[in-house]
């Protein structure tokens, strides 16, 4: 059964656009007792004191906030958006039927899903080659913080239509 209202599901160990998200579900409020975000981690951090924001924390195994993720996806689709840079997260989450944006505010797509896994097979095996050298994502700027607010207002507006 889908959910009547827009869940926001963020995999939350690394994301640096928590805040951003807070604001702008703010805006489009879910009845209440339902949490509206779920911020879903391995282990507790401070959340907004708002009943529309609820702490998930998962045990320490390996994917277990993936796993719980994707499954909630399943459950609130098609009204859900995930903010993950996890590229089988967004696979698994986009197959169940949700939006899924990156932290840069890029989107991923039925459509780009397929080379996005594809350019992370082909990056794996090149840092397994090059033996712990290599640099990592290039640092979050204000203007990727700018273009995830834009994209995350973006598909709540596009969601409230449904």
């Amino acid at each position: 059964m889908t959910s009547p209202f827009i869940s926001i599901l963020i995999d939350a160990d690394a994301c640096p656009v928590k805040d951003e998200v807070y604001r702008v579900a703010a805006r489009f409020k879910a009845p209440l007792p339902e949490a509206h975000v779920r911020v879903v981690s391995n282990s507790p951090f401070r959340i907004p004191d708002s009943p529309r924001v609820k702490r998930v924390v998962v045990d320490d195994s390996f994917d277990a906030a993936d796993d719980w993720i994707a499954e909630e996806a399943v459950r609130v689709s098609p009204r859900c958006v995930v903010i993950t840079g996890d590229i089988p997260l967004a696979d698994r989450c986009l197959k169940a039927g949700a939006r899924v944006l990156k932290h840069n505010g890029d989107e991923y797509t039925p459509a780009s899903i397929g080379g996005a896994l594809a350019t992370r097979a082909i990056m794996e095996d090149l840092r397994a080659g090059m033996d712990g050298i290599g640099g990592g994502p290039p640092p979050f700027s204000k203007a990727d913080r700018s273009r995830f607010l834009q994209s995350l207002d973006r598909v709540m507006m596009g969601l409230s239509r449904l």
